[in-house]
Formats: structure tokens, sequence, C-alpha cells
């Protein structure tokens, strides 16, 4: 089933279907939503909008699935040659996936061929290399006698996504969960219309069991909905940190297990003896790469007071030459597109306004692109004169907004580095690799990169403190969809 709609060139499934327990069905309601282009804000076509009906078609075919279906029975090297088929599909659209990217999203196509078709294909393969790791059984004895540590899945799992990464985060997050036998609702957000539906046909390609994936690119109300529904045994987020407190207490009452990957107001830590000509190397685009819409962006620069005003004019040249490549995510030039929503434009516009303010200046950007009269675009913004209790230094604004704050020792540039509520990511840059690692150990972060920006995706990732609860990729990826039953075979307490 495909369709070739007006206004796209680019091929897409099933606009007017839902992809419910691995068949395309007609949705509950007649309900369409647009799909609005934010390169140029046109509708370039409708799609079906996932209704709490929908969700509940869904649950049920996860429930019946995973209590009397084949797949978490399976052997679990019968799901890894399933996943393997799975990463297969999804590697033979990753071109279209990246250009329906484009169409929904504004990611222009070098960032789809980094993220998805580099990033993405390397995190799935490795996690079901990863799977082939997981001791699924042991037998253990104590002085309290024999058990059988046996790992089963968790059962139905609500795999929310965001829109800044509707593809790689099937290798983080989806993957992952279907290797440890669970059944997986994909709850792609509102913002991925097109590509949840070439996921969707990469998983029905893959001929995994009836009821095993649901996909549904829904909003707000039928989120809620799932979230808080009673025959849903995790949920699994990738959100903001209020998005998140919600989710909380959607679940509170039936004790939902609930897994947190959220936002940051990651730091990079400029050391006195950093070459900048390095650290220009990776820093600009660590901090505003996708525009900032990514959950790791390292948003706070801090640079020592006796080289401020250094770090501050590189970086303003950095930032001007890519705010000179702004532009039609189709056109190959382009080095920065639009960002995805409106709302994203309208809350950078409000915080930069706000920590004007307060007293910070702005050093380049801060306002949409004057050549371009329509679109979802601002421009990469630089400020400085900066203190850390200023919000835009404490909130996460999730659009191209670095801000560059002071220090006078080593000890304050941790110190500031640590204040926040947030603790995703970080950065350290010196020309003294010990002295970068002993720093990194002082930083309340679940990530901390050395001369680098960004993490690895093929090892233990998540935050600290309110930037979430678990973990995703590598082994421990696998293990977080998964809890614990011991049986105990020989001997008891009572014998003792």
């Amino acid at each position: 089933m495909t369709t070739v709609t007006e206004g796209l060139d680019v091929r897409v499934p099933g606009l007017d279907k839902l992809f419910i327990g691995g068949h395309w069905v007609d949705p509950a309601t007649d309900r369409m939503v647009d799909v609005v282009m934010p390169s140029t804000e046109e509708v370039i076509t409708q799609v079906a909008d996932p209704s709490p009906a929908d969700a509940d078609r869904a649950v049920a075919a996860a429930r019946e699935a995973y209590d009397r279906g084949p797949w978490p029975r399976m052997t679990p090297q019968e799901r890894i040659e399933a996943c393997t088929r799975l990463a297969d599909e999804l590697e033979a659209r990753l071109d279209e996936m990246n250009r329906a990217w484009t169409f929904e999203a504004g990611a222009p196509k070098f960032h789809g061929d980094m993220i998805n078709s580099g990033a993405g294909r390397m995190v799935w393969r490795y996690a079901i290399q990863q799977a082939e790791n997981v001791v699924w059984e042991e037998k253990r004895t104590s002085i309290m006698g024999e058990t059988l540590v046996v790992r089963e899945p968790m059962g139905v799992v609500l795999g929310i996504l965001t829109y800044n990464g509707p593809v790689v985060l099937m290798g983080m997050k989806i993957i992952p969960a279907l290797l440890a036998g669970n059944c997986v609702i994909i709850k792609h957000a509102p913002e991925s219309p097109l590509t949840s539906r070439l996921v969707a046909e990469a998983v029905e390609a893959a001929g995994l069991p009836e009821g095993v994936v649901s996909i549904l690119p829904a909003g707000v109300e039928t989120t809620q909905h799932l979230v808080g529904h009673p025959d849903v045994d995790m949920v699994h987020i990738t959100a903001g940190t209020e998005i998140a407190k919600d989710v909380v207490r959607r679940t509170a009452d039936s004790l939902t297990r609930t897994a947190l990957e959220l936002g940051g107001k990651s730091p990079a830590i400029i050391l006195p003896d950093a070459d900048l000509d390095a650290v220009m190397q990776t820093l600009p685009d660590g901090a505003c790469g996708f525009n900032g819409q990514v959950c790791v962006a390292l948003s706070r620069v801090l640079a020592p007071r006796s080289r401020y005003d250094e770090v501050v004019d590189r970086l303003a040249e950095a930032y001007t030459r890519i705010n000179a490549g702004i532009g039609d995510p189709f056109d190959p030039a382009t080095t920065r597109g639009p960002l995805a929503v409106k709302r994203a434009v309208e809350r950078c516009e409000h915080y930069v306004k706000v920590a004007l303010e307060e007293g910070a200046t702005l050093v380049v950007g801060g306002k949409r692109p004057d050549h371009l009269d329509r679109g979802y675009y601002f421009e990469q913004t630089l400020l400085r004169d900066v203190d850390n209790s200023m919000r835009i230094a404490q909130e996460e604004i999730f659009g191209p907004v670095t801000v560059v704050i002071p220090y006078d020792t080593v000890d304050e540039a941790i110190d500031i580095a640590n204040d926040t509520i947030y603790g995703l990511a970080a950065s350290v840059y010196s020309s003294d690799e010990d002295q970068a690692l002993a720093v990194a150990r002082r930083i309340y972060a679940g990530g901390v990169a050395i001369n680098l920006a960004g993490v690895s995706l093929c090892e233990p990732f998540g935050g600290y403190k309110q930037s979430g609860w678990g973990k995703e990729c590598g082994l421990e990826g696998i293990l977080e969809f998964t809890q614990i039953k011991q049986i105990l075979l020989r001997g008891s307490y009572s014998e003792m």
C-alpha cells in the first residue's frame, strides 16, 4: 500500500490508514490532520489522526500478542533474527525516510544522512549484536540454596519518540525493547507522520508476528490516554522534563514502570589551557547542531575570564558562518534549515527577549533571518555577559541559542556546570587530558566528552537529576526493558 501525494515527491504508505497490530487499518474516526512543511509553512498533505479508540485497539493487540502470542516465547536467537530483518528493511528505506524527514521536520539531507543513515544504522546493528551477550538465565548458589535468576520482558511497552529522532530512536529504544521480548506500541510524534509510516512499512515487511508492533503518530489527547492505559506495562519516553512529570503523574496509580530520557542544559567547560582551534572543530555543532533541537546540545559555554573575549569572538565567527548557510533544507548548500515547529521559533524569540531584559548582550543572531520571509527559521544565536542564574542559562530552549558564561577558577567552573536541575551531558576541553578527565569526574551528568561534543550511542546513555531515569543503548539499553524473576530450586530460609 503506497501513496504518492500531491506536494510530495517521496513515496509514503498509508496516509489515510493506521498501522495497528501489524496491519494497515482504517482509523476509528475520519479525523485528518495537516502536514505542514516547516521550510514553507505550506500544507503538503493530510494524514489520519489516531484517536483514543485507535490507541485502545493497539494496546489490545499488544496485550494479546504478549499474553498468548509467540513473540515473548521465542528464543532470543529467533528474536535477534527477526530484528535483523527489521534492520534490513529500515536500511532499505533510509533515503526515503531522510527525504520525508526533510518535508516534515526541515532536516537538511546531510543531517538525515548523518543521524539516520550513519548513527541510526550503527545503533540498531550494535543493539542486535549486544543481544547475543545478554545472560537471560543464570543459576546461582548461595547459603540459602540454589536459585535460577531469569530475565523476562516487561510486557506491553509504550515507546514515545520525538520529532528530532524518529528513525535513530528505533535503534535506541524500539529494537532493544523487541530484542528483550516485549510487544511495542511506537508512539511517534505528531510531527513525524511521514517517517513513521515508512517505519511501519519496514515493520510490516520484516514479518514480525501479529500484534507485536503498532505505530501511532498521535497528538496529546491520544498520547495521554496511552500513558495512563491499565494494560501498558512500561512507558519509555524521550521528551522534555515537564512532559515527563505529567507521564509520572499519569502512571502513578498503576505504578507502571517508567523510563525517561529527558532534556538538559549541558555545559561545555573550556579550561584555560584549551586549544581554541581544536575546540572550534566540535563545539559550534555540539551547541547548535540541528538548530539546537538536540537533547545533549551544549547550550552553556563556560569560558575562563582571562580568555572570555577570545572565546566569544571565535564562537561569533563560527555562528556567523553557519548563519550564512541558513536556507532551503532541500538545497545541498544549506547548513541549517528551519526549526521543526512554529512554537520553537516563538520560544527562541521569547527567551532571547528575556535574556536581554536580564542583562545579557546579543552577539550574533537573535531573530528570524532577514532573507527568508516564510518558514520556521531562526538564526544561530550567541549571547554573552550571561550569569548562570539567568533564565536563559537555567531553562532548556531546544533551539539554536547558546550562552557564554565566565568563570575565574576551575572549581567555580565545575560549580556553575553543576548548578542546574539537569544532568544529561557535558564536554570538557583542555590540552591536558588528565586534567580534563579529573574535571569530567566531578560533573553531575550521565555523559561527559573530553575534547569532543556528544555522547556514544553504543554505550549506556541517560541523564542524572531531572534529565531522566534509566539508560538507553548498549547492553544496559536492552536490560532496561527486562524484569528479574527468581525461581528457587533447592533450599530456603525455612531450612536454615
